[in-house]
């Protein structure tokens, strides 16, 4: 999420009078700068899982060149497991393909081994910004919702995936103080790996996400910055891969979003995008580009499904195939975030995108206030996301999609109470979508 100017995406959707007459839109999430969400709870933030250790026993960490910290750095299960990582909701007709298992493309169509598969799921927030806050590796405020209850109540959702935002500097036990070095290093890495393991568990598909970053001069990572800094993004991405390499039904969303030149969609910014540099406009860090991050996933043995979110806070994909890229895997999406407030992507634009042949994630989708307006919490704008990645046209399949947040404080909420967890907003009718796919 993002506190960023938008225009309205109701251009896209066929939507009259659906966004608000403010182009200034402040959301209240991540780490609850706006919301008050700041973990001042008193909890300490642990959970049946939340507490660091992990369900697997003896994994250590994993360093940022990827060399193991503390104990043997082997990863949770291997991916070969009787689990199936997922609920296998096709898209479409039950059609059988590929070739590979775990999560991959065949054209753009999603699969997990020979099943068609979407992800529809929701976005978990806490762990980009409590860790760095001191406040322990998941939001305190959520009342443990990285657990198997909570778990329990997104399956009888039909949610198959969870994205997990992750923080750089807590992984690679960066800009340590005594507040926070607790939560850092070895121990957030067995708290995130204990989660994916309890998500594969119940064959969710965990989508692990870098989302916030180190600022110029290596300050703390402490929010979103416009594009990933070059000392340490790719670092961070050889380290993840490493630990997450066997497991093919974990997916990764290389940079939550981009805005590089000033929230541009220019040549420049697209070219910071793909290649990063030292001169990005609007940018004053060094900074790795997609293919740099990409590059480092796959040098670290890691074959599994990668998505990247264009420009304009990953809402702007009209140069995405154009600057897409190398993968010598050839197993990636393009990751997309759609609120009410957004600047539109056109339909040509996502019409390009499954036309060579690239699946499309949502990997952010919800219902924010607009200037004083409130969101008007009807499910409509949802629905008419929902719609057009059900029914894309030009016999592409059905795309993928997850709601921002599976939270009661980090707006847009979709629940009121985690127990028991109970829809509001967009929550019912996002619920209610889901399980009629």
């Amino acid at each position: 999420m993002r506190t960023t100017s938008r225009f309205c995406v109701a251009v896209l959707f066929s939507m009259a009078g659906a966004c608000g007459s403010s182009n200034n839109a402040t959301d209240n999430s991540d780490g609850g700068s706006n919301t008050g969400s700041d973990g001042s709870s008193g909890s300490d933030a642990s959970s049946s899982q939340g507490d660091g250790s992990s369900a697997t026993g003896s994994e250590g960490g994993v360093g940022p060149d990827g060399s193991p910290i503390g104990q043997d750095g082997s990863s949770p299960q291997d991916g070969s497991s009787t689990q199936d990582g997922g609920s296998g909701q096709e898209a479409g007709p039950a059609t059988e393909g590929g070739s590979a298992s775990g999560v991959h493309t065949v054209g753009n169509q999603l699969y997990d081994g020979t099943k068609a598969i979407r992800l529809l799921g929701v976005d978990e927030t806490g762990s980009e910004y409590a860790c760095i806050q001191g406040d322990g590796f998941f939001d305190p405020a959520t009342g443990g919702a990285n657990s198997q209850t909570s778990i329990t109540a997104m399956l009888s959702w039909g949610i198959n995936a969870v994205r997990i935002p992750l923080n750089e500097d807590c992984w690679l036990s960066l800009n340590q103080t005594a507040k926070n070095m607790a939560y850092s290093g070895q121990a957030y890495q067995s708290a995130i790996q204990t989660y994916v393991s309890l998500l594969l568990t119940n064959n969710i598909y965990p989508i692990l996400d870098l989302h916030w970053t180190e600022g110029p001069g290596g300050s703390a990572a402490t929010g979103q910055q416009p594009m990933p800094d070059s000392a340490y993004g790719a670092a961070f991405w050889t380290s993840v891969a490493t630990m997450f390499k066997s497991q093919n039904k974990v997916i990764f969303d290389l940079f939550n979003e981009p805005y590089p030149d000033n929230n541009m969609d220019s040549t420049s910014a697209w070219q910071c995008w793909e290649n990063g540099g030292d001169s990005c406009p609007g940018v004053t860090l060094d900074v790795v580009g997609m293919q740099g991050m990409l590059t480092a996933v796959r040098n670290a043995g890691a074959t599994n499904f990668v998505v990247m979110g264009g420009l304009e806070y990953s809402n702007d994909l009209t140069q995405w195939v154009a600057s897409k890229p190398t993968d010598p895997a050839n197993n990636i999406g393009a990751s997309w975030h759609v609120y009410n407030d957004n600047e539109y992507t056109t339909a040509a634009a996502i019409k390009s995108i499954l036309a060579a042949n690239i699946p499309i994630v949502a990997t952010e989708i919800g219902d924010v206030a607009v200037g004083t307006t409130p969101p008007p919490c009807d499910g409509a704008f949802i629905t008419s996301v929902m719609d057009i990645l059900d029914n894309p046209g030009n016999g592409a399949p059905p795309q993928s999609y997850l709601a921002w947040s599976w939270s009661t404080t980090n707006k847009p909420v979709l629940l009121s109470s985690y127990n028991p967890v109970t829809p509001t907003c967009d929550g019912p009718t996002f619920k209610t979508h889901v399980m009629a796919q």
